[in-house]
């Protein structure tokens, strides 16, 4: 298995499901436009893309290693071509919620395959660490072009032009299919359990860890606080600062760039800074830009928007927040996947996923919750409450990662 082919696959994929799954904002506010539902009723599409994703990973993860990782991962390309075409004809609030629910149950065989196949292309923790970052920050990268992507084939004449883009997003799919299809891969990883009770059951041990516990915590109030911005940040932009529908979808863009940056600096950053140093700073600037910089926001006077140029600078400020929360998720996965044995990798990332996609869905919720009832102009305080729960969560799991490695080490040298 050349790593490096690997290493392209991964990202490739990691891009067509990054403009996918992060294209849910858009049609919630597409959704609220052309299918006459309201603010929860939309925020129910992120129920549909991330419920299957929870549900999904934790029947197959450990027992992906059994069907093989190339496999699983082209039988998602497969499903999702064909949903972005039904998409296209469907043209209803019906179809988005069967999209995304096919999107979900796709995404997390691919999840689960990358993930469990970083272990096998890189040799250390810092490695591990830093192509865990680059692939997460190309993961961004899709999702930032998304937000120029739809806009793309919108139309002012024409409420249902921008259902062309499923055409493209197929073809990109199947681009992704045929890649994957010709490359090399070899199974070096060891199966984790001799039937499929008895890989349901290393993950139940897994559970059983206080590191597995507060990791998975850490994860679900990480995702609550990304996707809860990412999903609301388009309808924000268009009921709050006022603006038109695709300079509003543009606008979301700066986050997604943002966490693209963000995670591929610590990519480079942290080999050289400790984690949780790099994780605690982070953390600390971006609960202070929800403190002093999102009132500005609120309170602004915005008026005629025609163009991005238009928008006063104070605007783009807010969505700058997903440079400090971006290096979060990929550095917690990393941290604790390289204190596991390999065998254990597929099992976690099980765990990583379904939490991660619980994280997303009741994030959703409670932000299109608020959105309705307490106003859009207060709805992202929220995020204050799990950013000083993760803060409090980063030095449990130093210490908890920290007792793990030297446990394995003193065992690799018994034996």
């Amino acid at each position: 298995m050349r790593k490096s082919t690997v290493k392209i696959a991964m990202y490739l994929n990691y891009f067509v499901f990054a403009i996918l799954l992060n294209s849910v904002g858009i049609v919630i506010l597409k959704s609220q436009r052309n299918y006459g539902v309201d603010e929860l009723q939309a925020s129910i599409l992120e129920a549909f893309k991330d419920l299957p994703i929870a549900i999904v990973s934790f029947l197959i993860a450990s027992f992906l290693p059994r069907i093989g990782y190339k496999k699983a991962m082209l039988i998602g390309l497969a499903l999702v071509s064909v949903a972005c075409v039904s998409m296209y004809f469907g043209n209803s609030f019906n179809t988005a919620k069967l999209l995304f629910a096919t999107v979900g149950v796709s995404f997390a065989l691919i999840k689960v395959s990358v993930y469990s196949l970083i272990g096998t292309v890189t040799d250390n923790q810092q490695e591990h660490n830093s192509l865990m970052s680059s692939i997460e920050g190309v993961f961004m990268i899709g999702i930032a072009v998304a937000y120029f992507l739809f806009p793309a084939f919108n139309s002012e004449g024409n409420p249902d032009a921008w259902l062309n883009v499923y055409w493209l997003l197929a073809g990109i799919s199947l681009v992704s299919f045929g890649f994957l299809f010709f490359a090399k891969f070899e199974n070096q990883t060891e199966i984790p359990g001799v039937d499929l009770a008895d890989d349901f059951k290393q993950m139940f041990k897994l559970f059983a860890k206080l590191l597995t516990i507060v990791f998975v915590i850490s994860a679900f109030l990480f995702v609550m606080i990304e996707q809860g911005i990412m999903s609301w940040l388009p309808t924000f932009n268009s009921k709050v600062l006022h603006l038109p529908e695709n300079i509003s979808i543009m606008m979301a863009s700066i986050l997604a760039i943002s966490l693209a940056i963000g995670r591929l600096l610590a990519g480079v950053i942290t080999k050289k800074v400790n984690w949780i140093w790099v994780l605690s700073f982070c953390i600390v600037i971006a609960m202070l830009i929800v403190i002093f910089v999102l009132p500005k926001t609120v309170g602004l006077d915005v008026k005629e928007i025609n163009s991005l140029s238009d928008i006063p600078l104070i605007g783009f400020a807010f969505p700058l927040v997903g440079l400090f929360i971006a290096p979060i998720y990929p550095l917690l996965n990393s941290v604790v996947l390289s204190a596991l044995p390999k065998k254990l990798h597929s099992s976690m990332t099980g765990l990583i996923v379904v939490f991660s996609a619980l994280g997303g869905t009741l994030g959703s919720r409670v932000i299109g919750y608020l959105f309705k009832n307490e106003g859009p102009e207060n709805a992202f305080y929220y995020t204050l409450i799990p950013m000083s729960l993760l803060l409090v969560s980063f030095f449990i799991l130093k210490k908890l990662t920290s007792d793990s490695t030297q446990v394995l080490h003193v065992k690799n040298v018994s034996h």
